[in-house]
């Protein structure tokens, strides 16, 4: 793979905020790639950019660029990155660190550049290797419908406390799934207005209830009546139920502050409480349900809903791991071998290293532990988390419902989908 040149630049995400693009050309092409920022962030996670900002790390990486052109990579799997990642090594050792972002869109571009360069789709590339060529599963959407938390701003001065309430289709094509959730999606909307709970806005001369950083609905109700709400959404539509509680966003000193109905919970009670809402509506899917340092929580909360830490197949209910693990494998070992999860998020950003995410994926295939690959909430108009995904071999993808960035990772999924089928 010839290198003719490789260009760094800005771009917005879907905050507005800034965030870095690589575009590379080369004898087969033209290739880009941005980085997804997010807002609720685990402590493990590495750092986005250099210590002194995303300035100084795009200063940087246009001086590394320029190393870059003219030379010449023989990338035929997904291991030969260790190619890239010498020389980026050696670069950090005299003038600090790039940050994971950096190092996600570099090494996303080098990896769309290769898949090109042997005539394969990245999933494909990644597939071959990772899984000797076997005919991947589409993975099912997991939708985030109504939201709260960090990301969410406050309606009449409330919001709920969980970060996400999720939508999570059973079908047996992925295009089916998206559709499903999308007109459950739309049908929430019409619930809250029905019940003024949602937050609303005049646009053009028209009402419109808003959304919020992923594109989920905004809304003053506390954590149990939108959970109501989602429950008979997701009867009318066959759809499972899941939470991302994100606790740690509001967790201190030891105790859990609920700010919607201000109480304040203790390790014991969060982990009471938790296990009672699995039972109660029913749901399927329980992320960060305890604070990101408490393994032994976590394991309590996977004994007290019956779920299985490992096996063949999707366990009944899944207890799922991100600010707890971060995609980092230390840290998913000591979750798994404990007994605190049996599934786990896995964002490449979050690691900084693809290298990194394939050694976690190893991992978890060999111990039968359910994968979600999820977006941020920042993100942009990249698809390659989709790929990432079905060439992985993720079971579940997370990408919102609803949203130009959220709907492109969509979109892709169903052309690999619909590629697959005429094969």
């Amino acid at each position: 793979m010839f290198i003719k040149s490789v260009v760094p630049r800005f771009v917005k995400n879907s905050r507005g905020e800034r965030t870095i693009e690589v575009e590379l050309v080369s004898y087969e092409g033209k290739f880009r790639c941005s980085a997804p920022s997010g807002k609720s962030t685990g402590k493990s996670e590495v750092a986005c950019y250099h210590k002194d900002g995303i300035n100084q790390s795009m200063k940087m990486l246009r001086v590394f660029c320029e190393k870059l052109v003219h030379e010449n990579f023989l990338i035929k799997s997904v291991d030969d990155l260790k190619l890239l990642s010498a020389l980026m090594e050696k670069f950090e050792a005299r003038h600090g660190k790039l940050g994971g972002n950096v190092w996600y869109v570099m090494e996303g571009v080098f990896l769309k550049a290769a898949a090109a360069d042997v005539g394969k789709e990245l999933w494909e590339f990644i597939n071959d290797d990772v899984n000797d060529g076997l005919r991947p599963k589409m993975p099912m959407p997991v939708g985030n419908c109504i939201g709260g938390g960090l990301h969410s701003k406050k309606v009449n001065r409330k919001r709920p406390d969980f970060q996400e309430f999720l939508l999570i289709p059973k079908e047996k094509t992925y295009s089916r799934a998206v559709t499903l959730n999308m007109r459950a999606y739309f049908y929430a909307r019409k619930i809250l207005a029905s019940s003024r709970g949602g937050r609303w806005s005049v646009v053009g001369g028209r009402r419109r209830m808003g959304s919020n950083d992923e594109g989920a609905w905004m809304t003053d109700k506390n954590n149990e009546e939108v959970l109501e709400v989602l429950k008979g959404v997701a009867k009318k539509f066959g759809l499972r139920i899941g939470l991302d509680v994100a606790s740690s966003s509001f967790y201190d000193k030891g105790y859990y502050n609920y700010k919607n109905k201000e109480l304040i919970r203790d390790k014991v009670d969060e982990s009471d409480y938790m296990i009672r809402l699995v039972k109660k509506f029913g749901i399927f899917y329980l992320e960060d349900g305890m604070d990101q340092e408490d393994f032994s929580g976590f394991k309590s909360l996977l004994a007290g809903v019956g779920g299985r830490g490992s096996g063949v197949g999707i366990p009944r209910k899944l207890i799922v791991g991100d600010d707890l693990t971060t995609t980092n494998l230390k840290r998913v070992q000591r979750a798994v071998r404990g007994g605190a999860i049996n599934a786990v998020i896995i964002k490449p950003n979050q690691i900084g290293s693809i290298l990194e995410v394939k050694r976690v994926v190893e991992f978890c295939k060999k111990h039968g532990v359910v994968m979600i690959f999820s977006h941020r909430s920042g993100e942009t108009m990249d698809d390659i988390l989709a790929d990432y995904c079905v060439g992985f071999g993720g079971q579940f993808m997370k990408a919102g419902i609803f949203g130009r960035e959220r709907l492109i990772k969509m979109k892709r999924v169903m052309d690999i989908e619909r590629t697959l089928s005429r094969s």
